[in-house]
């Protein structure tokens, strides 16, 4: 598969962009960058010295006893295993593609915890189909949770972007979107690697559920945030406009025509000045 026109191969600088610094990833953000040098590594370590059965034993989604459940950190760490070179190949050709795009949209944080939370979401609904008995346990293993939920991302957001299948095929980014659910839905109906199938549909719907919601929420955390800080203001300036009221009955009245609550309204604002001159 190849992408045209890709304004992230540019090098740039700022929040979301980076600087290319040669060799194959020369134009691959950071955190695309480590994620594909990480499964990548953790791929030929498995197989090169024989430590796949151990990695899957310990590092896979295997909800096999609660044991296993509760071992929460395997969500994230089955996203670096593969189960074969075919497995991390699509996965890593679609991170490699999509990737450096959604992480110069976004920032690396946000796109962090983006992969990450696509990839764990298909790692928490496989578990729960097998609690609810309409699964059997196994091993689950691969980054395809995440990689549906950049491609759930890509398609809501570059709707009309071209890929290229089999480097021959023109297709709309949501159009390949579309097939891909509707292979997952078929493959589930047909028995075939049900599991896996629904880490892919999970992770696309947290993708959705990231981008649709996402911006919403941050819209809502910031009017609240400013209304917040509006109503912190209003108040200091009647606290001020009080501080200058005691002030003008002191000057014409004296010290001692105040109240209690007025004498502690000055001490108050005497603390607030030393607060203020100490920083």
């Amino acid at each position: 598969m190849g992408i045209y026109d890709r304004d992230y191969q540019k090098e740039t600088t700022g929040k979301g962009e980076y600087f290319g610094t040669g060799g194959l990833f020369s134009n691959v953000p950071p955190v695309t960058r480590y994620l594909l040098i990480i499964n990548i590594l953790v791929f030929v370590v498995m197989f090169l010295f024989g430590l796949g059965r151990y990695f899957y034993e310990y590092l896979s989604v295997y909800p096999v006893n609660y044991v296993n459940i509760l071992q929460v950190w395997r969500l994230l760490t089955y996203q670096f295993l593969h189960a074969d070179i075919l497995h991390i190949l699509f996965n890593m050709m679609m991170l490699y593609f999509l990737g450096p795009m959604l992480e110069s949209a976004w920032g690396s944080r946000t796109y962090l915890r983006f992969y990450l939370i696509s990839g764990a979401a298909g790692g928490v609904v496989y578990t729960l189909l097998v609690l609810a008995r309409v699964l059997g346990a196994g091993t689950m293993v691969g980054a395809s949770g995440a990689i549906y939920g950049l491609m759930a991302a890509a398609a809501i957001l570059y709707p009309r972007m071209q890929v290229y299948i089999f480097g021959t095929i023109p297709m709309s980014m949501k159009t390949l979107l579309i097939i891909t659910i509707i292979f997952s839905v078929m493959n589930i109906m047909g028995g075939k690697n049900a599991g896996g199938e629904a880490a892919h549909l999970s992770g696309v719907a947290a993708g959705a559920v990231f981008v649709y919601v996402l911006p919403r929420f941050t819209n809502w955390r910031l009017e609240r945030s400013k209304g917040a800080w509006q109503r912190k203001l209003e108040k200091e300036r009647a606290f001020q406009g009080e501080v200058d009221r005691i002030l003008e009955k002191v000057h014409q009245q004296g010290l001692g025509s105040l109240s209690r609550t007025e004498k502690n309204t000055l001490k108050e604002a005497t603390r607030r000045e030393q607060e203020a001159a100490r920083r």
